[in-house]
C-alpha cells in the first residue's frame, strides 16, 4: 500500500497519527476563503519534487506509487483503477483565470486537467505502461475502484490490479460544499448530536491487489484479503441520502454476503461518516440496524476532512493498518451521542482490539453506496 494525506507521507507516519487521534485540519491556505462560512481543510503535506510542472495531485500518486513499490519491488499491475472526484480542476480554474486576464494560458495547466494524468504520471514514475481506467462515482469512488479490482481478479480477468483514489483540493468544489451549507465552521464532530458538517481533505492512496496464489508464488508481503465488496443506489436526491438508510443498508448486507459473513463476525466499521445531519443519521441507522451497538464504529474525518474520490481508498489503508497493529482508530472531537441512532463510538482516543474482519463505508452524492470487507490474509 501507499498513502499521503493529512495524517502524513507513508503508512508509518499515518499509523502514528491514526494512534493518537491527531486534528490535522487546519485552516485554507491554497486560495481565498474570505467570503466563505468555512475557513478550514485537510492539507496535505507538501511532497517536493524537481518538476514543477506536476499537478499537486500527480505529487500525491507518484508518492504513493513508490511507496507500494517499496513495499513489494517485484510488484507489477496488469492494469490500474483509480477513483477521483474533480482530478485536475484546480489547474482548469487557473488556465481560466489567465485567459480571462488576455494571457496565455500555461499549456502545463491543459496538459494536467484530464483526471487519468496523475495516474499516467504515478505509473510512469514506477517505470509502469499499464492500462488505467477512471472511476468518478462521487464520493464512493475509491472504494469502488477497489471492488471493482477485487471482482476482476476473483473472475480470474487479472491476477495483478493497482486499485485506490486521489483528489487535491480545489477552489470551486470548496466554494460549492460551502454553498451548499455543508461545511462546517466548527470541528468535525461525525456522529454526534452536534454536529454542523464537513471540511474537504486531499490525498491519495494506492493499493496493490493481486490473486492469492500469485501473490504466494510471488513471495509477496500479504497485508490483508479483500473478500466482500457491496453497492447501492438509492437514487433519493441529488445530495441527500435516503433518510431511512436503505442505501448503505443494501451496500453492507450486500458486502457481507459477497464475503459469507455474518453481522457478528466483523470487528470494526469504518464509517464514512462525514459529520453532516443527513449523512450520519442515515448511516448511523443503517448500521444500527445491521449491527446494532455491539460493533465499534468510527468516522476517520474528523482527523483529516473529506477526501471525496480518494476518501474510501485511504480508508481502506486505515482498514488495513489496523487490523495489521490491531487497533481501532477513533472518532474525535465526539462529545455527545445522538439519541437517533445507538452505536459503539470509538469515542476521541484508539484503543486496543483484536481484529479479524473490518468493513469501510463510502457514501457519495446521488445515493451512491459501497462497501468493503477486508479480513486478516489467512
Amino acid at each position: 500500500m501507499g498513502v499521503v494525506s493529512p495524517l502524513g507521507v507513508g503508512l508509518a507516519d499515518t499509523a502514528l497519527a491514526l494512534r493518537e487521534g491527531r486534528d490535522c485540519i487546519v485552516p485554507v491556505t491554497a486560495f481565498d476563503t474570505s467570503k466563505c462560512r468555512s475557513k478550514t481543510a485537510g492539507h496535505a503535506p507538501n511532497i517536493g519534487t524537481n518538476d514543477a510542472r506536476l499537478h499537486p495531485a500527480s505529487r500525491m500518486m507518484i508518492a504513493a506509487a513508490h511507496e507500494v513499490l517499496r513495499g513489494d519491488p517485484s510488484y507489477s499491475p496488469e492494469i490500474a483503477f483509480i477513483g477521483t472526484t474533480s482530478g485536475g480542476m484546480s489547474d482548469g480554474e487557473r488556465y481560466f483565470r489567465t485567459s480571462e486576464r488576455h494571457q496565455r494560458g500555461q499549456p502545463t495547466m491543459l496538459a494536467n486537467y484530464p483526471a487519468q494524468r496523475p495516474v499516467v504520471d504515478a505509473l510512469r514514475a514506477i517505470g509502469s505502461r499499464a492500462p488505467a481506467q477512471i472511476i468518478a462515482n462521487a464520493c464512493a469512488s475509491g472504494s469502488n475502484a477497489i471492488g471493482h479490482a477485487f471482482r476482476l481478479i476473483r473472475s480470474g480477468l487479472h491476477d495483478r490490479v493497482l486499485a485506490g483514489g486521489y483528489d487535491a483540493l480545489c477552489e470551486l468544489v470548496y466554494v460549492g460544499f460551502d454553498s451548499l451549507q455543508a461545511a462546517t465552521t466548527d470541528k468535525v464532530r461525525p456522529f454526534d448530536k452536534g454536529r454542523s458538517g464537513l471540511v474537504l481533505g486531499e490525498g491519495a492512496a494506492l493499493l496493490s491487489l493481486e490473486e492469492l496464489e500469485s501473490a504466494r508464488r510471488r513471495g509477496a508481503p500479504i497485508l490483508a484479503e479483500v473478500t466482500g465488496y457491496g453497492i447501492s443506489t438509492d437514487n433519493h436526491h441529488l445530495t441527500q441520502p435516503h433518510p431511512s438508510g436503505i442505501g448503505p443498508e443494501m451496500a453492507m448486507s450486500r458486502a457481507l454476503a459477497d464475503a459469507k459473513l455474518e453481522a457478528e463476525n466483523i470487528d470494526y466499521i469504518n464509517a464514512h461518516g462525514t459529520a453532516t445531519a443527513f449523512n450520519d443519521s442515515s448511516e448511523g441507522a443503517a448500521i444500527a440496524k445491521l449491527f446494532g451497538s455491539r460493533v465499534p464504529v468510527s468516522s476517520t474525518k474528523g482527523m483529516m476532512g473529506h477526501s471525496l474520490g480518494a476518501a474510501g481508498a485511504i480508508e481502506a489503508v486505515f482498514c488495513v493498518l489496523a487490523l495489521a497493529d490491531g487497533f481501532l482508530p477513533p472518532n474525535i472531537n465526539y462529545r455527545e451521542a445522538d439519541p437517533a441512532f445507538d452505536l459503539n463510538i470509538v469515542a476521541n482516543e484508539s484503543r486496543p482490539a483484536p481484529l479479524r474482519a473490518v468493513l469501510s463505508n463510502s457514501v457519495g452524492f446521488g445515493g451512491t453506496n459501497a462497501s468493503i470487507i477486508l479480513e486478516v490474509p489467512r
